[in-house]
């Protein structure tokens, strides 16, 4: 193999190149089947080169996962922004979760299987997403109590971590690929289910 010539000092640019060369090759061959010396060979660099920038598999994985997730939670949180009331938010930010974990499923699987591995394997960037959405709805949940939409007895991270397990399976990569066939009635179920406990 005849690599590309690199310089001496690792620039950002290149790093970013290693992730969308990555980004393809798994979209194509899947993150499971993919080595270190595939990505290697594909890219152009030599497999020590690619060590400057990431020192696992699972690196790039993440950097890809972290990129992915990122523009989801945009979806969401603008979603949620443009909802009016805590009520359509909460209904917003669950809706928006599960369209955005569909359509990877059915757009890029093999994306999504990085995604699912992700949470299974509990990697950070799967975790900063979880935390970033339970913030958001905690911030909803808040607003509808401060205007008297919401019940205030419950304790607040108590409320957050219910709505997450109740929506768990439709919202969560690792679970909604053994659910796509409970969508369309779960959703408006579950949310409904959310929307009454949150009742004052």
């Amino acid at each position: 193999m005849n690599y590309a010539p690199v310089p001496d000092t690792p620039s950002p640019g290149i790093r970013d190149q290693i992730i969308d060369a990555a980004d393809a090759h798994f979209s194509r061959y899947g993150y499971a089947k993919t080595t270190m010396a595939d990505l290697a060979g594909a890219i152009g660099f030599s497999k020590a080169y690619i060590y400057k920038f990431f020192d696992s598999k699972q690196a790039i994985g993440e950097a890809i996962c972290s990129k992915t997730l990122a523009i989801q939670f945009a979806a969401i949180s603008a979603a949620v922004a443009a909802a009016s009331g805590p009520h359509e938010k909460v209904r917003a930010l669950l809706r928006t979760a599960v369209e955005q974990c569909l359509t990877q499923f059915f757009n890029d699987r093999k994306l999504y299987d990085i995604a699912a591995h992700s949470r299974a394997e509990g990697w950070a960037s799967s975790e900063t997403h979880v935390a970033q959405i339970n913030d958001l709805l905690a911030n909803i949940v808040q607003e509808g109590r401060a205007i008297g939409a919401f019940e205030r007895k419950t304790p607040l991270d108590e409320v957050c971590r219910g709505i997450m397990l109740a929506a768990l399976p439709l919202a969560d990569p690792l679970l909604l690929q053994h659910n796509l066939d409970q969508v369309e009635e779960g959703l408006p179920a579950i949310t409904g289910l959310i929307l009454r406990s949150l009742a004052p």
